[in-house]
């Protein structure tokens, strides 16, 4: 199966290919980017791994939850080349990329919003809980009481402000990077596990919080 893969909710914008379960190509560059660079990275990949349009299988795209602006236009490029090149279309979510290719008894995934501010999962076995919000209300919302002093949590994507609020709650933390990097590499990589969305209008933002403008009292 060959894949392309887009994610602008993680940092940045990132693309990639992957043929038969291999990344063949990937590109990521820092910053608000999407919109000048995304599809001159798209067009990278694609030469590189020398994968013409027609030869793709589906494509993907990270849906977040990440930061606004490039996340908005990384779907809108995936729904656009889906279209355009007649392709199923798969979601996957930042927790999975950051979380995919490494095995974890009880861990934390978390992606930094904004300023204070981040989405969290916390995953113990069959128990999955996710939340939004300002460091210490997610925090103590997502982890019990009884973590406290407890064997080692693995936590993945924390900003310095999120571990230095863990170490002052008396969790005990292993900050782990992902095993799998730009994302859209994890997203290529994943996608063959992975079915495709009914239908394009299915695909949508998970911005994980409400922005942050707010409606004025009138």
């Amino acid at each position: 199966m060959n894949v392309l893969a887009l994610d602008g909710a993680l940092g940045g914008f990132s693309a990639a290919v992957a043929s038969e379960n291999r990344v063949t190509a990937s590109a990521q560059e820092s910053g608000n980017v999407a919109l000048e660079r995304g599809l001159v990275l798209v067009q990278k990949v694609l030469a590189e791994a020398r994968m013409p349009a027609g030869r793709l299988d589906r494509l993907v795209i990270g849906v977040g939850p990440g930061g606004f602006t490039g996340l908005r236009i990384a779907i809108a490029y995936a729904k656009a080349l889906a279209a355009a090149w007649q392709l199923a279309l798969v979601p996957i979510s930042s927790f999975d990329l950051l979380e995919f290719g490494s095995r974890f008894e009880r861990s934390l995934i978390v992606v930094v919003g904004r300023p204070g501010v981040i989405s969290a999962r916390y995953r113990c076995g069959d128990e999955i809980k996710r939340a939004s919000g300002r460091i210490a209300e997610v925090l103590s919302e997502l982890l019990p009481p009884s973590d406290v002093g407890l064997k080692s949590l693995d936590v993945v994507g924390a900003s310095k402000d999120v571990l230095d609020a863990l170490a002052e709650r008396g969790n005990l933390v292993r900050s782990v990077n992902p095993a799998v990097t730009p994302a859209a590499a994890a997203a290529a990589l994943a996608a063959c596990s992975r079915a495709p969305a009914a239908s394009l209008h299915e695909v949508r933002a998970d911005y994980g919080e409400l922005p942050a403008a707010r409606a004025p009292n009138i």
